[in-house]
């Protein structure tokens, strides 16, 4: 099957356009995960939708995984955008994709842009190559560590079920797990759904008083950015 026609343009993409009518009517705020065509490139994108049916902008994940199972590389580009903060009715939220919440570079970016909320839409599940590996525990843990170090909530949402695709890379299997969940700004889990049904987690939190313990530790006061340029290298190499 050729995928490559599922994509579609940004700009009077169909599926954004029904989720900005349901934003609208529910006065919620909608992250729009789609496949994005933009000329001759492909990008795996999300698009803000504000609670009053507002399109806020676009972001395109920027780290794309290669693994069997998981051959992003193959059909999509590495994101251009940058990561991005979005100010929306009820709070300024970081976005990212999938394979970026294993970055902490991805999560401290938003953070620093101001994002109060991150947001992680993902996919993930059973190594096709590897049945005994189970990673989302690691992958929880990992995620409530980006909650912790920038002292902002994080909702991981997942799929659940089974689902066998025919690829250019052949037969792949991949049970998804679930657990979906939403951590405190300590990284604590406040809820958490399990592996095998559809639910709604909902959470409340004092995005003010949040702020005000955020600036209590200092950890934004005393960052050291003239000395993070080994961030910038790929081999650690200044």
């Amino acid at each position: 099957m050729d995928f490559f026609r599922r994509a579609k343009p940004y700009k009077g993409n169909p599926t954004i356009m029904r989720m900005q009518q349901l934003a609208k009517e529910l006065e919620v705020v909608i992250p729009v995960s789609f496949f994005e065509e933009a000329n001759n490139a492909h990008y795996n994108s999300v698009a803000i939708i504000d609670a009053d049916g507002t399109d806020l902008g676009l972001y395109r994940k920027s780290h794309i995984p290669d693994g069997q199972g998981y051959q992003e590389k193959f059909y999509f580009n590495p994101g251009d955008t940058g990561f991005k903060a979005f100010k929306t009715k009820y709070a300024t939220i970081g976005v990212g994709i999938c394979w970026d919440q294993w970055f902490p570079e991805c999560a401290r970016a938003m953070a620093l842009q101001g994002a109060e909320i991150l947001f992680y839409p993902t996919a993930i599940g059973s190594e096709p190559q590897d049945g005994n590996l189970d990673s989302r525990e690691h992958w929880k843990r990992v995620m409530q560590g980006h909650a912790g170090a920038n002292l902002v909530p994080l909702v991981a949402s997942n799929r659940i079920g089974r689902e066998t695709v025919e690829t250019e890379h052949g037969k792949s299997t991949i049970t998804f797990y679930g657990n979906s969940f939403i951590a405190g700004p300590t990284g604590e889990i406040v809820k958490l759904a399990n592996d095998k049904d559809e639910e709604v987690l909902v959470a409340e939190f004092d995005l003010d008083e949040i702020k005000s313990t955020r600036h209590g530790w200092g950890i934004f006061r005393d960052r050291r950015p003239e000395l993070y340029k080994v961030l910038l290298t790929l081999d650690g190499e200044k």
